[in-house]
């Protein structure tokens, strides 16, 4: 016996503008006026995989597109975790959970993203494993030898101690910044600093430094919390009798769609002894992220 319960014309986008302007229906989402409808997408996976006898008009594929229509139209955030349209439900995390996926595919189910029109992702954090950087490492295309891989590994697991998740689009960045340590030696550490911000008060920095094993304290106000940085550098080196080089350009970015918690990597050029060069440096705090380019430069005059 074949059963036809529900249809559904295809969704244009200004179609779903106006039904979740109407509140007649939120599709995919289980939203309504009080107590809520039936998640759409939750009754159709339902559906198809244990009344096959039923068949519906709605495109499995679809449903995701269509549930982020709706939670832009209507203000109303989808749970991350929500089944089938969340936008953690096909994120593995775990390093072991990543590498099953490599052999032969361990954690098939029916419940594939491939099947709502989505794709397997790869978290990246404190949990991180091998196996996670090197998938997602494979869909940005970029490979690396064994040891840059346990390097940018054990970065990302010192980043995730101080973020929820590393993203893939900051994995160029951290691999950048990696491969541009390893080619400067540290004579130079910024062992400590305090920056302080205060409505109606200059910023300043306390600031602790060692140069080739002598170590510097200085305090400085400035502008803005780098330019305080940069002062006390600036007291230190004088006492060293050294010029720093002069800054000529500042470039901060962020990966695309990147959110507050994103990772910052500051570009820096200088001008020293009439030649130019840059330097990076790379973190979720912009600020701190200039520190780390400028301690760089430090170690290459």
């Amino acid at each position: 016996m074949r059963t036809t319960i529900m249809t559904w014309a295809p969704l244009t986008y200004w179609k779903v503008l106006r039904l979740v302007r109407t509140a007649s229906i939120l599709p995919s989402t289980g939203w309504g006026e009080r107590a809520g409808n039936a998640p759409l997408a939750s009754a159709i996976a339902v559906l198809n995989d244990f009344l096959p006898g039923i068949k519906t008009s709605v495109a499995e594929a679809s449903l995701y597109h269509v549930s982020k229509l709706v939670e832009t139209f209507s203000g109303f955030r989808i749970p991350v975790n929500k089944p089938v349209v969340g936008e953690n439900v096909f994120t593995q995390t775990a390093g072991i959970h990543a590498d099953g996926d490599k052999k032969n595919k361990l954690y098939f189910s029916d419940l594939m993203p491939e099947r709502f029109g989505r794709q397997r992702k790869y978290a990246l954090g404190k949990t991180s494993g091998k196996a996670n950087i090197e998938n997602n490492l494979q869909q940005l295309g970029i490979q690396l030898s064994d040891a840059q891989l346990k390097k940018v590994t054990q970065r990302i697991i010192e980043l995730g101690d101080r973020k929820e998740v590393v993203t893939q689009a900051d994995l160029p960045y951290i691999i950048s910044d990696i491969l541009d340590s390893n080619t400067i030696a540290e004579k130079v550490r910024i062992e400590n600093y305090v920056l302080t911000h205060a409505t109606n008060l200059k910023p300043s920095v306390t600031l602790r430094i060692s140069v080739n094993g002598e170590v510097f304290e200085e305090h400085a106000q400035g502008d803005g919390q780098y330019d305080a940085f940069m002062n006390a550098l600036k007291k230190v080196y004088r006492k060293r009798k050294q010029e720093l080089p002069g800054l000529t350009d500042y470039a901060v970015r962020i990966p695309p769609g990147g959110k507050s918690d994103a990772l910052c990597e500051t570009v820096i050029t200088w001008s020293y002894n009439n030649r130019e060069f840059k330097t990076r440096g790379l973190d979720s705090d912009q600020t701190v992220s200039a520190i780390k380019a400028t301690q760089k430069m430090l170690n290459l005059i």
